[in-house]
Protein backbone atom coordinates (compact mmCIF):
# COMPACT_ATOMS: atom_id res chain seq x y z
CA UNK A 1 0.00 0.00 0.00
CA UNK A 2 1.23 3.30 -1.21
CA UNK A 3 1.72 6.05 1.45
CA UNK A 4 -0.62 8.76 0.89
CA UNK A 5 0.70 12.47 -0.28
CA UNK A 6 -0.56 15.29 1.89
CA UNK A 7 -2.49 17.89 -0.58
CA UNK A 8 -2.05 20.56 2.21
CA UNK A 9 -0.56 23.86 1.69
CA UNK A 10 -1.15 24.74 5.83
CA UNK A 11 2.83 24.18 6.64
CA UNK A 12 4.36 25.50 2.94
CA UNK A 13 6.56 28.55 3.08
CA UNK A 14 4.99 31.06 0.79
CA UNK A 15 6.69 32.21 -2.34
CA UNK A 16 6.77 36.09 -3.04
CA UNK A 17 8.20 36.51 -6.79
CA UNK A 18 10.69 39.27 -7.33
CA UNK A 19 8.94 42.63 -8.21
CA UNK A 20 10.56 42.39 -11.11
CA UNK A 21 8.40 39.40 -12.13
CA UNK A 22 5.24 40.47 -11.56
CA UNK A 23 5.55 43.31 -14.17
CA UNK A 24 4.20 42.28 -17.95
CA UNK A 25 6.99 40.38 -19.84
CA UNK A 26 7.73 42.44 -23.07
CA UNK A 27 6.48 40.64 -26.22
CA UNK A 28 9.20 39.42 -27.88
CA UNK A 29 8.51 42.06 -31.01
CA UNK A 30 9.68 44.94 -28.55
CA UNK A 31 12.93 43.02 -26.96
CA UNK A 32 15.25 44.55 -29.35
CA UNK A 33 13.61 47.34 -30.56
CA UNK A 34 15.99 50.42 -31.49
CA UNK A 35 13.01 53.03 -31.62
CA UNK A 36 14.37 56.31 -31.15
CA UNK A 37 17.86 55.09 -31.03
CA UNK A 38 20.22 56.41 -33.94
CA UNK A 39 22.46 54.00 -35.84
CA UNK A 40 25.69 54.78 -37.54
CA UNK A 41 26.82 52.22 -39.99
CA UNK A 42 30.10 53.05 -42.17
CA UNK A 43 30.91 51.01 -45.64
CA UNK A 44 27.36 51.15 -46.58
CA UNK A 45 27.56 52.61 -50.21
CA UNK A 46 27.41 49.17 -51.91
CA UNK A 47 23.54 47.74 -52.22
CA UNK A 48 25.20 44.18 -51.99
CA UNK A 49 27.69 44.51 -49.26
CA UNK A 50 27.91 43.92 -45.23
CA UNK A 51 27.29 47.47 -44.36
CA UNK A 52 23.89 48.27 -46.14
CA UNK A 53 22.61 44.72 -45.24
CA UNK A 54 23.05 45.67 -41.75
CA UNK A 55 21.24 49.00 -42.24
CA UNK A 56 18.85 47.93 -43.88
CA UNK A 57 18.00 45.39 -40.74
CA UNK A 58 18.26 48.09 -38.35
CA UNK A 59 15.90 50.55 -39.61
CA UNK A 60 13.93 47.06 -39.56
CA UNK A 61 13.86 47.58 -35.69
CA UNK A 62 13.33 51.02 -35.69
CA UNK A 63 17.00 52.92 -35.85
CA UNK A 64 17.29 56.33 -37.41
CA UNK A 65 20.02 54.95 -39.46
CA UNK A 66 23.07 57.33 -40.94
CA UNK A 67 24.86 55.84 -43.53
CA UNK A 68 28.63 56.52 -44.85
CA UNK A 69 30.71 55.91 -47.67
CA UNK A 70 33.54 57.73 -49.79
CA UNK A 71 30.54 58.06 -52.92
CA UNK A 72 27.58 59.98 -53.66
CA UNK A 73 26.07 57.00 -54.22
CA UNK A 74 25.30 56.41 -50.25
CA UNK A 75 22.24 58.98 -50.88
CA UNK A 76 20.76 55.92 -52.36
CA UNK A 77 21.24 53.55 -49.94
CA UNK A 78 19.96 56.19 -47.29
CA UNK A 79 16.98 56.98 -49.39
CA UNK A 80 16.07 52.89 -49.55
CA UNK A 81 15.90 52.72 -46.25
CA UNK A 82 14.74 56.59 -45.18
CA UNK A 83 18.07 57.39 -43.66
CA UNK A 84 20.74 59.75 -44.24
CA UNK A 85 23.70 59.45 -45.79
CA UNK A 86 27.13 61.01 -45.68
CA UNK A 87 30.24 60.73 -48.15
CA UNK A 88 33.29 60.80 -46.07
CA UNK A 89 36.95 59.91 -46.00
CA UNK A 90 37.22 58.17 -42.77
CA UNK A 91 41.11 58.18 -42.59
CA UNK A 92 40.91 61.61 -42.23
CA UNK A 93 41.00 62.86 -38.48
CA UNK A 94 39.16 66.28 -39.26
CA UNK A 95 36.39 64.78 -41.33
CA UNK A 96 35.68 62.20 -38.91
CA UNK A 97 34.77 65.20 -36.62
CA UNK A 98 33.34 67.05 -38.94
CA UNK A 99 31.06 64.24 -39.30
CA UNK A 100 30.62 63.94 -36.10
CA UNK A 101 29.25 67.34 -35.50
CA UNK A 102 26.68 66.86 -38.47
CA UNK A 103 25.00 63.57 -37.15
CA UNK A 104 24.63 65.58 -33.65
CA UNK A 105 23.25 68.40 -34.99
CA UNK A 106 20.86 67.28 -37.49
CA UNK A 107 20.14 63.80 -36.44
CA UNK A 108 21.07 63.36 -32.68
CA UNK A 109 23.44 61.18 -30.59
CA UNK A 110 24.93 58.20 -31.81
CA UNK A 111 23.84 54.74 -29.26
CA UNK A 112 24.89 51.96 -32.05
CA UNK A 113 27.93 51.85 -33.91
CA UNK A 114 28.73 49.97 -36.32
CA UNK A 115 32.61 49.94 -37.97
CA UNK A 116 32.15 48.35 -41.55
CA UNK A 117 34.61 50.71 -43.61
CA UNK A 118 37.20 49.28 -44.81
CA UNK A 119 36.48 46.15 -46.46
CA UNK A 120 37.76 45.97 -50.34
CA UNK A 121 35.74 47.22 -53.46
CA UNK A 122 35.91 47.38 -56.95
CA UNK A 123 37.13 51.12 -56.67
CA UNK A 124 39.26 50.49 -53.82
CA UNK A 125 40.48 46.84 -54.51
CA UNK A 126 42.68 45.07 -51.55
CA UNK A 127 46.57 45.24 -51.93
CA UNK A 128 47.52 41.56 -52.83
CA UNK A 129 51.51 41.20 -52.45
CA UNK A 130 53.59 39.14 -50.30
CA UNK A 131 55.01 40.87 -47.71
CA UNK A 132 58.99 41.05 -49.62
CA UNK A 133 57.08 42.71 -52.28
CA UNK A 134 54.81 44.97 -50.29
CA UNK A 135 55.80 48.58 -50.29
CA UNK A 136 55.52 50.42 -47.57
CA UNK A 137 52.77 52.89 -48.52
CA UNK A 138 50.71 49.98 -49.39
CA UNK A 139 50.77 48.73 -45.99
CA UNK A 140 49.82 51.87 -44.91
CA UNK A 141 46.65 51.99 -47.22
CA UNK A 142 45.51 48.29 -45.69
CA UNK A 143 46.29 49.83 -42.14
CA UNK A 144 44.55 53.08 -42.21
CA UNK A 145 41.66 52.15 -43.96
CA UNK A 146 40.78 48.75 -42.15
CA UNK A 147 41.95 49.71 -38.71
CA UNK A 148 42.76 53.44 -38.59
CA UNK A 149 39.06 53.98 -39.31
CA UNK A 150 37.54 51.85 -36.63
CA UNK A 151 40.39 53.86 -34.16
CA UNK A 152 38.76 56.97 -35.46
CA UNK A 153 35.27 57.03 -35.45
CA UNK A 154 35.14 54.75 -31.92
CA UNK A 155 36.75 57.73 -30.39
CA UNK A 156 34.45 60.53 -32.25
CA UNK A 157 31.22 58.53 -30.53
CA UNK A 158 31.94 56.47 -27.77
CA UNK A 159 32.44 59.30 -24.89
CA UNK A 160 29.06 59.78 -25.43
CA UNK A 161 27.46 56.85 -25.40
CA UNK A 162 29.39 56.50 -21.54
CA UNK A 163 27.85 59.41 -20.85
CA UNK A 164 24.30 58.96 -21.68
CA UNK A 165 25.17 55.06 -20.20
CA UNK A 166 23.96 53.00 -23.17
CA UNK A 167 25.38 51.81 -26.51
CA UNK A 168 27.13 49.90 -28.55
CA UNK A 169 29.75 48.78 -30.91
CA UNK A 170 30.15 46.34 -33.73
CA UNK A 171 33.67 46.35 -35.27
CA UNK A 172 33.82 44.26 -38.72
CA UNK A 173 37.10 41.96 -38.63
CA UNK A 174 37.81 39.07 -41.03
CA UNK A 175 39.03 35.67 -40.45
CA UNK A 176 41.77 36.78 -41.91
CA UNK A 177 44.43 37.23 -39.48
CA UNK A 178 41.70 36.37 -36.50
CA UNK A 179 41.28 32.53 -37.57
CA UNK A 180 43.37 32.05 -40.51
CA UNK A 181 46.34 33.34 -43.05
CA UNK A 182 46.06 34.14 -46.28
CA UNK A 183 49.47 34.26 -48.71
CA UNK A 184 49.75 37.62 -50.00
CA UNK A 185 47.46 39.25 -47.65
CA UNK A 186 49.35 40.30 -44.80
CA UNK A 187 48.54 43.94 -44.26
CA UNK A 188 44.83 43.20 -44.39
CA UNK A 189 45.22 40.61 -41.84
CA UNK A 190 47.22 42.46 -39.68
CA UNK A 191 45.07 45.07 -39.78
CA UNK A 192 41.73 42.92 -39.02
CA UNK A 193 43.69 41.08 -35.98
CA UNK A 194 44.36 44.65 -34.63
CA UNK A 195 40.46 45.52 -35.31
CA UNK A 196 40.00 42.49 -32.87
CA UNK A 197 42.85 43.87 -30.30
CA UNK A 198 41.24 47.43 -30.38
CA UNK A 199 37.83 45.44 -30.07
CA UNK A 200 38.53 43.64 -26.38
CA UNK A 201 40.56 46.95 -25.15
CA UNK A 202 37.58 49.25 -25.51
CA UNK A 203 35.98 47.11 -24.62
CA UNK A 204 37.02 46.95 -21.07
CA UNK A 205 37.79 50.97 -20.81
CA UNK A 206 33.50 51.25 -21.36
CA UNK A 207 32.27 48.01 -19.58
CA UNK A 208 30.90 49.97 -16.41
CA UNK A 209 29.60 52.26 -18.65
CA UNK A 210 26.60 50.23 -20.00
CA UNK A 211 28.51 50.15 -23.50
CA UNK A 212 29.45 47.21 -25.29
CA UNK A 213 32.07 46.74 -27.71
CA UNK A 214 32.07 43.89 -30.22
CA UNK A 215 33.42 42.18 -33.53
CA UNK A 216 31.90 39.94 -36.09
CA UNK A 217 34.69 38.49 -38.27
CA UNK A 218 32.90 37.16 -41.37
CA UNK A 219 34.93 34.42 -43.42
CA UNK A 220 34.53 34.62 -47.60
CA UNK A 221 30.84 36.29 -47.79
CA UNK A 222 29.59 36.93 -51.59
CA UNK A 223 29.29 40.68 -52.56
CA UNK A 224 29.20 42.69 -55.49
CA UNK A 225 33.21 43.02 -54.79
CA UNK A 226 33.57 39.07 -54.78
CA UNK A 227 36.03 37.85 -57.35
CA UNK A 228 35.59 34.64 -59.08
CA UNK A 229 38.60 32.75 -57.62
CA UNK A 230 36.62 34.02 -54.38
CA UNK A 231 33.46 32.53 -55.11
CA UNK A 232 35.27 29.04 -55.97
CA UNK A 233 37.05 28.78 -52.76
CA UNK A 234 33.21 29.63 -51.14
CA UNK A 235 32.13 25.97 -52.75
CA UNK A 236 35.17 24.56 -50.28
CA UNK A 237 33.47 25.98 -47.47
CA UNK A 238 32.02 23.04 -45.17
CA UNK A 239 28.67 24.23 -45.57
CA UNK A 240 28.78 24.24 -49.33
CA UNK A 241 28.70 27.81 -50.51
CA UNK A 242 29.74 31.11 -49.62
CA UNK A 243 28.20 33.26 -47.05
CA UNK A 244 25.87 36.15 -48.04
CA UNK A 245 25.61 40.12 -46.95
CA UNK A 246 22.62 39.02 -44.52
CA UNK A 247 24.11 36.41 -42.60
CA UNK A 248 26.63 38.58 -42.16
CA UNK A 249 24.59 41.48 -40.64
CA UNK A 250 22.43 39.33 -38.91
CA UNK A 251 25.13 38.73 -36.32
CA UNK A 252 25.98 42.11 -36.25
CA UNK A 253 22.30 43.00 -35.58
CA UNK A 254 22.23 41.03 -32.59
CA UNK A 255 25.32 42.50 -31.09
CA UNK A 256 23.65 45.97 -31.64
CA UNK A 257 20.39 45.04 -30.01
CA UNK A 258 19.12 45.34 -26.51
CA UNK A 259 19.15 41.23 -25.86
CA UNK A 260 23.29 41.74 -26.52
CA UNK A 261 23.82 43.82 -23.58
CA UNK A 262 25.41 40.65 -21.53
CA UNK A 263 28.08 40.03 -24.62
CA UNK A 264 30.93 42.13 -24.72
CA UNK A 265 34.16 41.98 -25.78
CA UNK A 266 33.65 39.23 -28.28
CA UNK A 267 34.78 38.55 -31.66
CA UNK A 268 31.88 35.98 -33.22
CA UNK A 269 32.91 34.04 -36.53
CA UNK A 270 30.81 34.12 -39.19
CA UNK A 271 32.50 31.78 -41.78
CA UNK A 272 30.30 28.55 -42.51
CA UNK A 273 32.69 26.13 -40.42
CA UNK A 274 35.66 26.91 -42.29
CA UNK A 275 37.96 27.59 -39.08
CA UNK A 276 37.38 24.92 -37.31
CA UNK A 277 37.34 22.28 -39.96
CA UNK A 278 40.46 19.77 -39.11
Amino acid sequence: MEPSRSTSTEHMAEVIPHPSARRDAPEPADVDSLEGRVALVTGAGSPDGIGFAVAKRLAAVGAEVVLVSTTKRIHERAEEIGGTGFVVDLTIEAEVAGLADAIEEQIGEVDVLVNNAGLASKTAPAVLRPVAQLTYPEWNVEVERNLATTFLVSRAFVQGMAERGWGRVVNVAATAGVVNGVPAEAAYAAAKAGVTGLTRALSMELVADGVTVNAVAPGLIRTGSSTVPELQRGLDMPIGRPGTADEAASAIAYLCSPSAGYVTGQVLIVDGGAGVRA
